[in-house]
């Protein structure tokens, strides 16, 4: 599990580093989504596997793991919302990997949806994995969508719920929250920052269980760095010199 560890680790501090120089936002969503990534794109193939990023604007967190895998070069990830870069801090399809747009909710998930169908009547291999926001919940593509995978009982659909408890503007059960629709899904709750259960979990995913699948993962805001931690503010606040500086001391 260290491996997942540093990982992690050093995927918060690059993007850290990437959101503070650009002068923009949604810190404490990137640092949640850390360590579900690690592990998840230590496992996945993008040569036969596809992933939707529903919430989008955790962006810099998928550019970080597409140079991982070799996808982008370290000068396309240091262009990250730089002016001219195609890079910014939404998820769109700037690259072949990169097979749909996160920018409004509740779409991304529709999207996968149908990339899994697709998969399925061509007889493809791979999975299709989606991330997506508990505030995506809330929409009605999302039942929809979730409708149509067990309808057709996509067992090669495998989605993330991120479950931090806020929503942009509070905590998610103050403004609206859904649930998922986990009719005819094989549905799990796991918690998003232990390495043991995620590993699991996506081992699960490669034997199939002849149902989409989808895990509820407990996660928590700004995860990894102490002040943080569990305030909403996070999602819009842009880091000053001194916020960055106490945040690189938080992940030493």
């Amino acid at each position: 599990m260290d491996e997942y560890r540093k990982i992690a680790n050093d995927s918060r501090k690059k993007v850290l580093e990437l959101v503070y120089k650009a002068g923009t936002s949604h810190i404490g969503s990137l640092m949640g989504a850390a360590d579900i990534f690690a592990v998840l794109f230590e496992k996945i193939d993008l040569n036969k596997d596809k992933f939707i990023l529903s919430c989008g604007w955790k962006a810099a967190m998928l550019y970080y793991h597409l140079l991982r895998k070799g996808k982008i070069t370290l000068k396309e990830l240091n262009s990250y919302c730089q002016p001219g870069s195609k890079f910014i801090g939404l998820a769109e399809p700037i690259i072949p990997d990169i097979k749909f747009a996160g920018v409004s909710m509740g779409y991304g998930f529709p999207a996968a949806v149908g990339f899994a169908l697709s998969k399925k009547l061509k007889g493809e291999g791979g999975k299709v994995y989606c991330y997506m926001s508990d505030g995506e919940l809330n929409c009605g593509t999302t039942w929809q969508a979730s409708l149509l995978a067990a309808h057709h009982r996509l067992d090669n659909l495998v989605v993330f719920v991120e479950a931090n408890a806020f929503q942009a503007m509070g905590r998610t059960e103050d403004i609206l929250f859904a649930g998922f629709p986990t009719k005819n899904w094989s549905a799990h709750a796991i918690d998003g920052h232990d390495y043991n259960m995620i590993e699991r979990a996506i081992h699960a995913v490669q034997k199939g269980v002849g149902q989409p699948l989808v895990f509820i993962t407990k996660t928590i805001k700004g995860k990894g760095v102490s002040f943080m931690e569990g305030e909403n503010k996070w999602h819009y606040l842009h880091l000053e010199k001194e916020d960055y500086q106490k945040a690189l001391k938080c992940l030493k």
